[in-house]
């Protein structure tokens, strides 16, 4: 049975199709109205002459300009970002900037047909202007902050610092770029968790994504393991590996022995691949090598634990303590010269 919580989103999705479906219809009518209306309507109608805000008429209803406005200028903006999405969709690089070019679109599509709609009303739109730009520029006074991450913004998205789908690493958190905002960027890491920071915050910023990424692989084998016989094996089974893990880009290379451990002859694998694939090229790579290794009888070492049974020592006769006496005397005589204070005596 359904749940509360389940109901009422079943209800918002249908509430959100039907009036997305209710838009498209409405634009689709003022479009069409606003392309055959001069055949349609006499010059003198005042339904064309309020609907055409173009033709500069004299008299019109109030209301169906505004409508026609909000339909015009929010139609417009739709279109204009829809469009942009479609162009940015088959390109890798560039979303971030159509990200920031459809919210610049947004806003001053909001804008200008609040102006609109004051100016249908009869408000002198001159004086709100020059009002607007004395108050800009007291805000813009105490929302330098605010400026700071906009230009930070555009400086990213222009310089290529980093895109819509690149990963990143800033300060310890990894994760893909979401998305690029005017003010803010989201990053969102692998678990789902998504960090915003401010544009202006994102100076110490490491961008995994601009080259291939380098996977490393380390396996032991025993001393007592001839490296010449392991090497040998290897040549003969590297296009396997290739082949077992595709998303491997280059390689992969035998880097030669990395370390001897304690215990172990430490091999070094490295592969170039996406910075999206690391993490499991690596894991793929252990398990392909750790196949390889017990196919061919190359045992990897791992900790042991050796038993001993204790030690039995002899005991002391008679004869040998009192010539263990004897010789500790002698030699305090004999030495009895020597400097006390010798630390190294």
């Amino acid at each position: 049975m359904k749940s509360i919580k389940t109901y009422f989103k079943d209800f918002k999705f249908t509430l959100g199709f039907a009036l997305k479906c209710v838009g498209y219809l409405i634009l689709i009518a003022y479009v069409i109205l606003m392309a055959f209306g001069s055949l349609m309507f006499s010059p003198m109608n005042m339904f064309w002459r309020s609907l055409n805000f173009f033709n500069q008429a004299a008299e019109y209803n109030t209301v169906i300009r505004i409508v026609s406005y909000f339909v015009f200028f929010l139609g417009a903006s739709y279109i204009l970002r829809t469009v942009l999405r479609l162009l940015a969709e088959p390109l890798k690089k560039g979303k971030a900037i159509v990200d920031i070019v459809s919210s610049l679109i947004k806003y001053v599509a909001v804008i200008v047909l609040a102006f609109f709609v004051l100016k249908a009303f009869g408000v002198d739109t001159t004086t709100i202007l020059a009002g607007i730009g004395i108050l800009g520029l007291v805000v813009g006074l105490g929302a330098q902050p605010l400026i700071t991450d906009i230009l930070a913004g555009l400086f990213i998205v222009f310089e290529g610092v980093f895109d819509v789908g690149d990963i990143i690493v800033y300060n310890g958190f990894r994760g893909t770029v979401k998305d690029i905002g005017i003010r803010t960027t989201q990053i969102v890491d692998t678990s789902g968790n998504i960090k915003i920071i401010n544009n202006s915050n994102l100076k110490d910023v490491v961008n995994m994504t601009n080259q291939l990424s380098l996977a490393i692989c380390d396996m032991s084998i025993e001393y007592g393991e001839s490296l010449e016989r392991v090497e040998s094996i290897l040549k003969e089974h590297f296009n396997e590996i290739k082949e077992a893990i595709p998303d491997i880009k280059d390689g992969p290379y035998y880097k030669g022995v990395s370390q001897l451990a304690d215990s172990a002859v430490v091999l070094r694998f490295a592969a170039y691949c996406e910075e999206g694939a690391r993490y499991q090229v690596e894991r793929d790579m252990n398990r392909q090598f750790k196949l390889l290794f017990d196919k061919n009888n190359i045992n990897i070492p791992f900790p042991q634990i050796v038993l001993n049974q204790p030690t039995s020592f002899e005991g002391t006769t008679k004869k040998q303590q009192i010539d263990a006496q004897t010789f500790v005397a002698e030699q305090r005589e004999s030495s009895r010269g020597l400097a006390e204070d010798d630390n190294s005596l």
